[in-house]
């Protein structure tokens, strides 16, 4: 009798996302927006950034854990990804050799992957900058990766000093990549409408004349900046 295949335990290929509908509602912010309800928290390293200012992404996070200058574990992801994931590698902020270049980032954009977010080095970043498709990488360099050495995915990782889980939910633009946990989008979503409201009319505010911040005497004094009574 044939021995049924057994299932990796470094490939996680059945996990639950982030739905298409509060994806396409979170694409609506801005990372800053989102960070902040978050509570300044899940956001990436600043060395994590667009290669091209213009370069938005949303999605799901496929999680990927690779060794420094090897990337034979995103070839994996890239294999398993559904349409809309977006694939955040750990690449332990290595900038020895590029994990991804132009062939990996036109194939996951052909299979329908929404973006990369790699804490690791990329190359091809001319042509990369200048495409359509988003990947945000702590660095540049030109040379190639290994794919030698074995990575995990979709199981926990830590990429730019934050704990990410597969099915979490990604926001990223020119500020950076905010990370917020796929339980609690709906709040954190519902937060930041409230917050771009406020936000908007403070903005009218000041272009009206109120240019002072309404709270700023009051923080003064909790610091001990300024005596009570006294005044700016």
């Amino acid at each position: 009798m044939q021995a049924s295949a057994k299932a990796s335990t470094s490939i996680v290929r059945d996990f639950e996302r982030v739905s298409a509908e509060r994806v396409s509602e979170a694409s609506q912010f801005q990372a800053a927006i989102l960070a902040d309800v978050a509570g300044r928290r899940g956001t990436l390293h600043g060395r994590v950034k667009p290669l091209a200012p213009t370069m938005k992404i949303a999605g799901p996070a496929l999680t990927v854990e690779v060794r420094p200058g090897d990337n034979l574990a995103i070839h994996a992801a890239l294999a398993i990804a559904k349409p809309g994931d977006v694939i955040v590698v750990d690449g332990k902020g290595d900038l020895s050799a590029a994990l991804i270049g132009e062939i990996m980032s036109t194939q996951a954009e052909a299979t329908g992957i929404a973006g990369f977010v790699i804490d690791g080095a990329v190359r091809d970043a001319h042509e990369l900058a200048n495409g359509r498709f988003p990947v945000f990488s702590a660095g540049l360099n030109p040379a190639g990766p290994t794919k030698s050495v074995a990575g995990r995915v979709n199981l926990p990782i830590s990429a730019g000093g934050t704990t990410i889980y597969p099915g979490d939910l990604v926001v990223g633009d020119v500020d950076g990549v905010v990370i917020i946990p796929r339980a609690d989008v709906d709040p954190i979503l519902a937060a930041a409408h409230k917050k771009v409201d406020a936000e908007t009319k403070r903005v009218a505010a000041i272009k009206a004349g109120d240019t002072r911040a309404p709270w700023l005497e009051k923080s003064l004094r909790a610091v001990g900046m300024l005596e009570e009574g006294e005044a700016l």
